[in-house]
Order: C-alpha cells, then sequence, then structure tokens
C-alpha cells in the first residue's frame, strides 16, 4: 500500500508518455491558424479541405485496396497454415513456426529492401500489386499466429464427434472448426488490414508510380511543412487505427 501512490503516478507518466502527443495532435487539427505552433482558434476547415482533395482520395483508395487484397490472401493462406502447422509433428511444426514469423522479427527496412531487390531481380515492375505482395509478406504470419493461438484452446471432442457422427473432414471443418476459429479469423483479419493500412516502410520500397497510399501521402506533406491539415489526416488515421484494434482485439477474446 505504501508503493500504491508512486505506481499511480508512474502508470500516469506513462500513459501521458504515450498518449499526450495524440492528444496534441488532435487538438491542433481544429487550429484555425495554418502554423501549427500557433493557436488562433478552433475551425473545421482543414477536414473540409480534406475531403475536396481529389489526390487524398486517390492515396485512400489505393491504401483500402491494397489492405483488402493484401488481408484476404493473409486471410486465406493462414487459416489453411495455422491448421496444416497443428497438424505436423512436433520438430517440424516448430521449425515452420520459425520460418513463419521471420517477416514479423526482422527489421521493417531489411523486409522492404529485400522484397525490392527481389522485384528489381525478376523485373517486376514497382506497382500497387507489388505493394500488395509485401504486405501480405508480413500480415500472413500475423493471421497464422492469431488463429493458432484459438486453435490451441479448441476442444478437440468436438471435431471427434463429429467423425463419429459420419461428418467427413470438409464438413467437419465447415460446420465446427470454421464456426469456432471464426472470432479469430475476424479479430485477425482487422488487425492484419490496420497494420497494412498504416505501413509506411515497406510500401515505400516496393511501390511505384501511382501506388501512393496515405502514409506515403501524409509524408509527401510533410515536406513542405507540418500543416494543420496534416494533423486532421494523421488524427483520421489514428482514430480508425484505434477503433479498429480495438474491435480486432474485442473479437479475439469472443468465445464461440
Amino acid at each position: 500500500m505504501r508503493g500504491r501512490p508512486w505506481l499511480i503516478g508512474v502508470s500516469v507518466a506513462n500513459l501521458l508518455f504515450l498518449y499526450g502527443p495524440i492528444v496534441v495532435l488532435v487538438i491542433f487539427s481544429f487550429n484555425a491558424s495554418r502554423l501549427s505552433a500557433v493557436w488562433s482558434g478552433w475551425t473545421l476547415t482543414w477536414y473540409r479541405e480534406l475531403l475536396v482533395d481529389r489526390s487524398l482520395h486517390v492515396a485512400t483508395a489505393n491504401s483500402v485496396i491494397v489492405a483488402g487484397v493484401s488481408t484476404a490472401i493473409a486471410a486465406v493462406l493462414g487459416v489453411g497454415g495455422a491448421i496444416g502447422l497443428e497438424r505436423l509433428a512436433l520438430t517440424k511444426r516448430r521449425l515452420l513456426e520459425g520460418l513463419v514469423i521471420l517477416p514479423l522479427i526482422i527489421p521493417e527496412v531489411t523486409l522492404g529492401v529485400a522484397l525490392m531487390l527481389l522485384f528489381a531481380t525478376i523485373r517486376w515492375p514497382l506497382s500497387l500489386v507489388t505493394v500488395t505482395i509485401g504486405h501480405a509478406v508480413f500480415n500472413l504470419p500475423l493471421v497464422m499466429i492469431i488463429v493458432r493461438a484459438r486453435l490451441r484452446r479448441l476442444d478437440r471432442r468436438l471435431l471427434e464427434a463429429a467423425y463419429d457422427l459420419g461428418a467427413t473432414r470438409w464438413v467437419a471443418f465447415r460446420r465446427v472448426t470454421l464456426p469456432l476459429l471464426m472470432p479469430a479469423i475476424v479479430g485477425a483479419v482487422l488487425m492484419a488490414f490496420t497494420i497494412s493500412l498504416d505501413d509506411f516502410v515497406v510500401t515505400f520500397f516496393t511501390g511505384g508510380p501511382g501506388s501512393t497510399t496515405l502514409p506515403l501521402k501524409v509524408y509527401s506533406m510533410i515536406k513542405s511543412g507540418v500543416t494543420p491539415e496534416i494533423n486532421a489526416l494523421s488524427t483520421i488515421l489514428v482514430l480508425v487505427s484505434m477503433a479498429m484494434i480495438g474491435l480486432s482485439l474485442l473479437f479475439q477474446r469472443t468465445r464461440a
């Protein structure tokens, strides 16, 4: 009990350190002055400007396309891969697990450079397609990890009961395994979509002309100085990301 006030103080300091900059970002996105360092009142002008910025609309569409397609690829391959890993012997499973999570362990810059060199070697022009492939590379192990965590908690007796009642492997998967895994799959999809939507490094190295996403758009805008319009765009990205991560965690905690 004596250390409780000190622990509360440290917790509050940590929260301020983590979320203080975000709060400042949100507040200054409503700043009436074009200079971010000078406060001159409240306004929604910068959010209205975002609505009429056509280049921003293109970047948003690119981000959604890349995130959606890469997440779909990762979901299909990740669910199948997670189920396949569970059926392997322990030694082979550990070996493949290490290989699968490698894209999440290595620095993102290294992954981006490696993918860029791969595409250059096979003479594949950089475009939204290469960006999507790059995002699928780091989304796949993420989906597999989340789905495998759910698989370990499944009651194997339910599958055995389905087999005893005459169900084939496909029917047992479709009517037993898949419904039980669905909360984890939805959570993994939301998590992967959010990470893809926010990714900058891999996109920077694998993108080409016409493949500007929202993070790259923010980066290009910052080159001319930080303005309230950038703060408004960043605020939207932060709020969308936080909402989707929250939904992802909610689905992952849902019991089938």
